[in-house]
C-alpha cells in the first residue's frame, strides 16, 4: 500500500510538472501562429518563436508580415524583419510598401524601405503617392503687381513621391513655400494685375518652369491656379502714406520756422524796448540840462521860448503828416 501511495504521488507530481511545462511552452511558443505559418509555407521553428519572446519581439509582428511577403512572392527572412523591428521600425508597413511597390513596378528594395521607415516617413503612403499622385492646396498667397494692386492667389499642386529621394528630401512644407515664392515673383513681375486676371495660367507655367521640386521628396506634376482675387490697392496706400509723411514733415518745418520767427520777433521787441528805455533815459536828461543852462546863464528866456516854438511846430507837422502821437507843447517844462 505504501508503494502504491508513493507511485501515485509520483504520477501526480509528473502530471503537475508536465502541465507547468506545457503552460510555459504554450505561453512562450504561440502554437497557433506556428501552425498558421506552416500552412502558409513559411518555415518558422519553435526555437525561433521561443527566442523572440526573450528578445522582447512580438512573434505576430514578425510572422504575419513574413506570411504576407511570402504570399506576394517576396524573398524576406525572419531575421531581416526582426532586425528592423528591434530598430524601432514598422515591419508591417515596410512589408506592405514592398508588396505595393512590387505590384506597381516601382523599384524599391528592403534596404531602401527600412531606411525610409526609420527616417520617420510613412513608406507605405510614399509608395501610394507614387502610384496615385497627391494634390496639395496652398494657402492664400498675397502678391502685388507693378501697378500697385494686390492679388490673392490659391494654387493646387499635384505631386508624386520619389522613393529614391525620400531619405534626405524636403517635404510638403518646402513645396508649398517654393510655390508661394514663385507666385509672388510671377505676379510681382507682371506690369498690371489685369494681365494676371486675364491669363492666370501664366503663373502656372512660370512657376512650373522653375524646377521647384529639386532636392525634395516629390516630383511636381502640375501647378493649377484655383482662384485669384483682387486685394488692396497697395500702391495707392503707399502713396497716401508717403503724402501724409511729407505733410507731417512740412508741418514740422513750418512750425520750426514759425517758432524761429516768433523768437526773432520777441528779440526785436526786446531790443526795441531797450532802445526806447535808453531814449527815455536820454530825454529825461533834457530838462535837467535846460535847468542847468538857466542857472549857469548859458540859456536865456528867449532862447527857451524859441525852443518851445520849434517843438510845437514839429508836433504840428507830425500831426498833419499822421506819423504818430502828438507830444504836448512844453512837455519838457518843469
Amino acid at each position: 500500500m505504501e508503494d502504491a501511495g508513493v507511485l501515485l504521488g509520483l504520477v501526480v507530481a509528473l502530471v503537475l510538472l508536465g502541465s507547468i511545462l506545457l503552460a510555459v511552452f504554450f505561453r512562450f511558443v504561440p502554437l497557433g501562429l506556428w501552425f498558421q505559418a506552416r500552412l502558409s509555407g513559411v518555415s518558422v521553428s519553435f526555437l525561433q518563436l521561443f527566442l523572440m519572446r526573450f528578445r522582447k519581439v512580438t512573434p505576430s509582428a514578425i510572422v504575419n508580415p513574413l506570411i504576407n511577403a511570402h504570399k506576394a512572392g517576396l524573398s524576406l527572412s525572419g531575421d531581416q524583419l526582426e532586425s528592423h523591428y528591434l530598430s524601432g521600425g514598422n515591419v508591417s508597413n515596410v512589408v506592405n510598401a514592398l508588396i505595393s511597390a512590387e505590384k506597381a513596378g516601382i523599384a524599391l528594395n528592403f534596404k531602401q524601405a527600412t531606411a525610409i521607415d526609420l527616417a520617420g516617413r510613412d513608406v507605405l503612403e510614399a509608395v501610394q503617392v507614387s502610384v496615385n499622385p497627391k494634390v496639395i492646396t496652398t494657402p492664400k498667397v498675397a502678391a502685388m503687381a507693378k501697378d500697385g494692386i494686390q492679388l490673392l492667389a490659391i494654387a493646387r499642386v499635384t505631386v508624386r513621391a520619389n522613393v529614391n529621394r525620400l531619405v534626405g528630401g524636403a517635404g510638403e512644407e518646402t513645396i508649398l513655400a517654393r510655390v508661394g515664392e514663385g507666385i509672388v515673383s510671377t505676379i510681382g513681375s507682371a506690369a498690371s494685375h489685369k494681365a494676371v486676371l486675364e491669363n492666370p495660367d501664366m503663373i502656372s507655367k512660370t512657376v512650373l518652369a522653375k524646377g521647384l521640386d529639386a532636392g525634395t521628396a516629390f516630383e511636381i506634376l502640375s501647378i493649377d491656379i484655383a482662384d485669384v482675387d483682387v486685394g488692396k490697392n497697395i500702391g495707392a496706400e503707399l502713396q497716401t502714406d508717403q503724402a501724409e509723411a511729407d505733410k507731417r514733415i512740412a508741418q514740422a518745418k513750418a512750425e520750426e520756422r514759425r517758432t524761429l520767427a516768433v523768437a526773432m520777433e520777441q528779440e526785436y521787441k526786446a531790443e526795441a524796448q531797450r532802445e526806447r528805455a535808453k531814449l527815455i533815459a536820454s530825454e529825461a536828461q533834457v530838462p535837467l540840462a535846460i535847468a542847468e543852462a538857466f542857472r549857469s546863464g548859458r540859456l536865456g528866456v528867449m532862447d527857451y521860448q524859441r525852443y518851445l516854438n520849434l517843438q510845437a511846430d514839429t508836433a504840428m507837422r507830425q500831426s498833419i503828416a499822421g506819423t504818430g502821437e502828438v507830444p504836448e507843447a512844453g512837455a519838457d517844462r518843469g
